[in-house]
């Protein structure tokens, strides 16, 4: 993402205009958009003509809409970003408060004007703008006949290739047809990895099995790369890291990601720093239950305390329709930076962030016991909507 121009009164109202360089970028400008803000970017209309006889004819025109934002569609899968909302600025083709749907397109620029930027939302501009937050791991998460081609960026989890081959079962005195139908599946992962895969970007490429499939597909694969001369393979071979997983289901990564080899592999990658907080949370609760706690009645007790070391939260949090719960997130998250706290912000979209979703998206570990926070309340669960 690339910031073209920023202006932020001291009231934090203002406006900044963003250039979405690769498909990510959308997720972060997902993120960024709320209901209620004014967009302002380059879009298709479908516009009707009359000509001097009288009949009419449409034609679709490029121009430039300011609307004010009703409703955000987010497809994760492809990566595709469209807002629907009113125009609020005059126009020569679209009536003002007439409704339009924006799709937003990599390389060309949009300007977003909001009544109040809180600290997230500069901070998820920060991160977005930063060249050094990119997709620097791969993942082959494999078992006979599955695999599933995974990339891990900072912010989401993206399946890129999912590899299905069935694998007839070996039989006593002949292998071929097990043997050949392996090898085609070897060989279609080998494709997908080559198709999917940004060696320049990627710093490690985890291959993760049950059993021996990793090691006979790494085999396979650089077999196969001297045999063809693949100077790509060849070249990145110290990037390739074989893991061991319980499954060739997506799930699985998870677990890969919290192998303490892996994880002092990628130590500098926000995922793994997310699956590290996860694993420490759930560790406290497992052995000092008062000092780790979720939801967010507990949470903002443990904070007015200023007992919250690490404050674990879903990016989902920040997009509740409304703004006084909004912001009731956007306070505990900078009151804990004031205390000194860690603020981990968890991307809905990365396996971390699913499973933090499953406690209410909000957990915190403390750095001192706090026992009268582990009594039941009868409002917890209201607050916690």
């Amino acid at each position: 993402m690339k910031l073209l121009h920023k202006d932020i009164e001291k009231d934090y109202a203002g406006q900044v205009t963003l250039m979405p360089e690769e498909a990510e970028d959308m997720w972060h400008t997902y993120n960024l958009l709320q209901v209620g803000d004014s967009l302002r970017a380059s879009t298709i209309r479908k516009v009707q003509t009359e000509s001097s006889t009288g009949s009419v004819g449409s034609s679709r025109v490029r121009t430039t809409l300011t609307v004010s934002v009703e409703a955000i569609d987010f497809d994760s899968q492809a990566c595709q970003l469209r807002v629907k909302g009113t125009n609020i600025e005059e126009n020569q083709y679209v009536k003002m408060g007439a409704y339009h749907t924006i799709e937003l397109e990599l390389n060309r620029k949009f300007t977003l004007a909001k009544k109040i930027w809180d600290s997230v939302v500069l901070d998820r501009i920060e991160q977005a703008c930063d060249p050094a937050q990119k997709a620097d791991v791969a993942a082959v998460v494999m078992q006979e006949g599955l695999a599933n081609v995974v990339l891990v960026t900072p912010a989401m989890t993206l399946l890129r290739a999912k590899v299905e081959v069935t694998i007839p079962r070996k039989r006593r005195g002949s292998c071929t047809q097990h043997d050949k139908a392996l090898e085609r599946f070897y060989e279609a992962v080998m494709q997908a990895i080559l198709r999917h895969i940004n060696f320049d970007v990627v710093k490690c490429i985890l291959v993760a099995s049950p059993g021996f499939v990793k090691d006979q597909f790494i085999s396979y694969l650089f077999r196969e790369a001297v045999r063809q001369d693949s100077k790509v393979l060849l070249e990145n071979r110290p990037k390739f890291m074989l893991v061991h997983s319980s499954s060739g289901h997506k799930y699985s990564l998870k677990e890969i990601l919290s192998d303490p080899a892996v994880t002092s592999r990628l130590s500098d990658t926000k995922a793994a720093g997310e699956v590290k907080a996860l694993e420490d949370f759930y560790k406290m609760l497992q052995h000092e239950p008062d000092r780790a706690f979720y939801g967010l009645a507990h949470v903002e007790k443990a904070n007015e305390a200023m007992a919250v070391d690490v404050l674990l939260i879903s990016d989902e949090l920040f997009r509740h329709q409304e703004v006084a719960t909004r912001s009731r997130y956007v306070r505990l998250v900078d009151s804990v930076r004031d205390n000194g706290g860690t603020v981990r912000i968890f991307s809905s979209l990365h396996v971390s962030g699913e499973q933090l979703n499953q406690l209410s998206g909000l957990a915190a570990i403390l750095r001192f016991p706090i026992p009268d926070l582990s009594e039941p309340e009868e409002d917890s669960s209201s607050d916690e909507e």
